[in-house]
């Protein structure tokens, strides 16, 4: 028995597993970008509650790069709405200086609800 078949209608190549051929199938290759928190956990949501678009990306070879845009975006609004925030709550570095505490809380805070918007607009839509 041959090891390897090409079909001349499809092109498809096959291996013999066993009894029977099975396609010679492979990803598109993908240009690996570095992929932090807010990716890691859209990319989570996606393979639980949107399977068909995580499978379509991941088949497509476009997941990496969608989910490297998707971070890049989630942490500037993080960094943005922390910025805004601090400033209109006037939580200043003369307040770090005069009251730690006070200052750690309140920043505290602020990223707890900065994270709320970001995982309610972005990562979670």
């Amino acid at each position: 028995m041959k090891q390897h078949y090409i079909d001349e209608k499809t092109g498809i190549s096959y291996s013999l597993q066993g009894d029977y051929y099975l396609p010679d199938l492979a990803l598109p290759a993908e240009k690996g970008q570095p992929i932090g928190i807010w990716g890691q956990r859209h990319l989570r949501y996606l393979k639980e509650y949107r399977r068909i678009t995580y499978l379509n990306l991941l088949t497509s070879g476009r997941l990496n790069t969608y989910l490297s845009d998707i971070d890049k975006q989630a942490k500037e609004m993080f960094s943005r709405l922390i910025e805004q925030m601090a400033e209109r709550e006037g939580v200043t570095e003369q307040l770090k200086a005069n009251n730690q505490m006070e200052w750690i809380a309140r920043m505290n805070n602020i990223q707890s609800r900065a994270t709320e918007i970001v995982n309610h607009d972005i990562i979670y839509n």
